[in-house]
């Protein structure tokens, strides 16, 4: 089986995810892996598919060019992946809310990397007034050697310097 990255971006309209799958279908894909969401009005998709090995990249580009074929993607893309070590589970979440400016996904980014802190999914959105937008994030991450102490007392000076709130917690299990 080859393993494939698909990413497409399209402004959201009804189909796009039934026209991805059956040009997957079409290819005997399967999707292994997947984040599907709209941002600021276009339809973002990621996936982690597999095919058999008959079935290559060209294939799959065809086949998913031609299923996608009327929809105007903005992109779509397929990248072949090597087998790599298994991802890192997530043990807590991390949230951030103030008011919207740039710089604050990278001071926090940037803490959490020099703590040797990973990133497992991160998410943001305005929300609140038009005219006084809450900027909102949530990131899960893993702690790997850093202690939850540690790490809230190396964000406390970035959280002020960013002038947001800044909340870490375990993750909860979850079905998903």
């Amino acid at each position: 089986m080859g393993t494939f990255a698909v990413s497409a971006v399209g402004t959201d309209r009804t189909g796009i995810v039934a026209a991805i799958t059956a040009g997957l279908l079409g290819v005997d894909g399967n999707v292994e892996d997947s984040r599907m969401t709209n941002l600021g009005g276009h339809f973002t998709v990621m996936l982690v598919v597999s095919v058999p090995d008959e079935q290559g990249r060209q294939q799959l580009e065809a086949a998913l060019a031609y299923s996608c074929e009327g929809l105007g993607l903005d992109a779509l893309s397929v990248s072949e992946l090597t087998p790599g070590a298994p991802g890192a589970a997530a043990d807590h979440v991390l949230t951030v809310y103030g008011s919207d400016h740039p710089g604050i996904v990278h001071a926090i980014s940037t803490e959490l990397a020099a703590a040797g802190v990973n990133i497992t999914d991160l998410q943001t959105r305005l929300a609140g007034a038009e005219d006084a937008p809450l900027y909102v994030m949530m990131i899960e991450v893993e702690l790997g050697e850093t202690t939850l102490p540690e790490v809230e007392e190396r964000l406390r000076p970035v959280a002020e310097q960013a002038a947001v709130d800044v909340g870490l917690r375990p993750l909860e299990a979850e079905a998903l």
